[in-house]
């Protein structure tokens, strides 16, 4: 089985007047979505949800530190998993799966360090 980053981006402003009976709702939405990677045969490695992006800081080049995210965008990585599949095919399957309600979610093979993949 390789591993895949399913990465969450939203526009994250849409939380900030969200229901707690919203939230709670997303909250068990991912909460399924974790019990149906493990249905549909893959496994859950990690995952985390992430602070707004207004709380990011970003260095640049080494040495260079600014307060905010990295680039200016409507959609910031919000939150992540990383899943076990046995191919791309079988990751794609599995985060159609997960919520996203304000944006989408982006597929990418965790790099094996012991070959180069570039």
């Amino acid at each position: 089985m390789a591993k895949y980053a399913i990465l969450i981006y939203e526009d994250q402003a849409r939380y900030a007047t969200m229901s707690p009976e919203a939230w709670g709702a997303l909250v068990d939405a991912h909460t399924t979505f974790t019990k149906q990677v493990f249905e549909l045969g893959g496994s859950l490695a990690g995952g985390e949800a992430l602070a707004s992006a207004t709380t990011a800081t970003t260095v640049k080049g080494g040495s260079t530190v600014t307060d905010g995210p990295f680039v200016e965008t409507k959609e910031a990585l919000g939150g992540f998993y990383v899943v076990e599949a046995r191919d791309l095919d079988h990751a794609v399957e599995i985060a159609k799966l997960c919520p996203a309600p304000f944006g989408g979610v982006e597929v990418r093979p965790v790099v094996d360090p012991t070959t180069n993949p570039f």
